[in-house]
């Protein structure tokens, strides 16, 4: 019996041996295939600056602006797909159009959350309250920007795989509740502290390098632009003007105050120099020279560059030069020959993810829209265009200096910059007087011109355009015949994937017909 046993006992063993031996064989292989040259986790503040990274370059100043910027006739599309669009052929509506942007957008408000997370009750870095708030204005911003281009959108169920691999589009209406209640859970987390031992953002906020007071104006002015946004479906107009005015009391008061990302160099570059550069897709718009004229602005002798890379001087209707701006929507498809706006060129000018004039001129027209004092509103209008037109400054100058260009011999300036007196001359002579004749429609023409550059701002006008028009204020003249997108088409990585991405897509065409909600439209 007992040789019975042991040879029982033996057998039992070794039939058991290679399931041992396999247990230990994949332990071993699952050592092996980790990753331990790379952080499977990291801290808050790491993941804030890739946040703003990409939120300033890819989401704020990427393909979304530079496309807008030819609808609203900022700039002219003059080659390739921005020629389609400018003639609105394909690109408009096409999936492929902006799906870069959508992702980069959707990675924004994942990341954002991230950081959220991990500065919240129960999370690694709890207590580190500022960096939280930091997190909530971006989620904010990123949430606005898809929800403003695209409507209706997957929000409540979008970047966690474990909730939905086909996420629901939410209505425009709850997200823009969620924006502001991102920004309201800021505005109080803002005014804390960052306690964890990991300490705030510091040189990581390449926004503000962890100032916490200027992040706050920040929240606040955004507030005052998301309330703006909504006019249309405001129940009381004159309260929520108010509140306009009571969030650009608590935001920016300088331009040392406004968002901006100012990192780029001979080898970061600004968004727009860095498509042109590559593309040579973009030519000077005959729209904005015609506005620019009727001014008298004095920006109309530092703003365009000629094709042979001297800055053009002289503009006047009907002249050689006049002739060489792109006219709008029925320009040649040609590079190299028309005229192109100076900004092009503006290698290292920083993107604004909101500047200083933007809260004046919210300020002005809400005042103007409250039906308040004349000279207060021309007051705030003045300091508006004298700050914008420093800002245009910024921008030219950053042509002018502009690394790789010095290299091929550099843009010949042939021009005096713009002084703040002539600025404030020029708002006595000029805009003055337009200002009396129609005061709002000098307001918004003003902020529009202002949003021209390579700042990153012309999508937040494309977006102005189409709130005002949504109220019956069509004051923004466009020489464009062609049809005006009312709206951006998903990006084909859901449209091809998401069933409900691609119901609402359909065959693209909505883009021109179907205005989003705040627009007046119902998605």
């Amino acid at each position: 019996m007992k040789s019975v046993s042991t040879f029982i006992k033996r057998t039992c063993i070794l039939a058991t041996a290679p399931l041992f031996f396999m247990a230990c064989s994949e332990d071993i292989m699952d050592d092996i295939n980790r990753d331990i040259n790379h952080t499977q986790d990291t801290q808050a503040k790491f993941i804030l600056a890739d946040v703003i990274t990409s939120t300033a370059f890819s989401n704020a100043g990427g393909d979304i602006n530079t496309y807008t910027a030819t609808y609203i006739e900022h700039e002219v599309g003059t080659h390739n797909q921005l020629y389609r669009a400018e003639i609105r052929q394909g690109e408009p509506s096409t999936s492929s159009t902006f799906n870069n942007s959508w992702g980069s957008l959707y990675r924004a408000l994942k990341h954002s959350k991230i950081v959220i997370d991990k500065c919240s009750e129960g999370g690694p870095q709890e207590g580190n309250d500022v960096t939280k708030g930091m997190a909530e204005v971006l989620a904010a911003y990123n949430l606005a920007l898809i929800t403003d281009l695209f409507g209706d959108a997957p929000f409540t169920e979008a970047g966690d795989y474990n909730i939905s691999l086909t996420p629901k589009l939410d209505k425009q209406q709850a997200i823009y509740e969620a924006v502001h209640a991102y920004l309201d859970a800021a505005i109080v987390d803002l005014q804390k502290s960052d306690a964890h031992g990991s300490g705030g953002p510091r040189e990581y906020d390449l926004l503000y390098q962890g100032n916490a007071s200027k992040w706050l104006k920040l929240a606040y002015g955004l507030k005052a632009r998301y309330t703006m946004r909504l006019m249309k479906h405001s129940a009381n107009v004159n309260a929520d003007m108010q509140k306009v005015l009571e969030y650009t009391s608590k935001s920016f008061t300088s331009p040392a105050d406004q968002a901006s990302f100012a990192i780029y160099s001979a080898t970061n570059l600004n968004p727009l120099f860095d498509f042109q550069w590559s593309r040579d897709g973009l030519a000077a718009s005959r729209s904005m020279a015609d506005k620019l004229i009727e001014r008298n602005d004095p920006r109309l002798r530092r703003v365009f560059t000629g094709a042979d890379w001297m800055q053009v001087a002289e503009v006047e209707k009907d002249d050689e030069v006049y002739e060489m701006m792109a006219p709008n929507g029925t320009n040649v498809e040609q590079q190299y020959v028309y005229n192109t706006s100076t900004f092009v060129y503006s290698q290292t000018a920083p993107t604004l993810l909101m500047s200083y004039h933007e809260v004046l001129f919210l300020k002005a027209e809400a005042m103007q829209r409250l039906g308040g004092s004349a000279s207060e509103i021309e007051s705030t209008l003045k300091s508006a265009v004298v700050a914008a037109i420093a800002n245009t400054e910024i921008n030219v100058k950053a042509g002018f200096s502009a690394p790789t260009v010095l290299s091929y011999g550099g843009i010949e300036e042939t021009t005096e910059a713009i002084s703040p007196e002539e600025a404030a001359t020029y708002f006595e002579t000029s805009v003055k007087p337009l200002f009396k004749a129609n005061p709002l429609k000098e307001i918004v023409n003003q902020k529009y011109i202002a949003f021209f550059g390579a700042s990153g701002e012309s999508t937040e006008a494309y977006n102005d355009i189409r709130r005002l028009i949504a109220n019956g204020d069509d004051l923004i003249e466009l020489k464009n015949p062609n049809r005006f997108p009312q709206r951006l088409p998903y990006g084909n990585d859901d449209t091809t994937t998401n069933p409900n991405i691609q119901e609402a897509f359909g065959n693209g065409q909505y883009v021109y017909t179907e205005p989003v909600w705040w627009a007046g439209g119902s998605r």
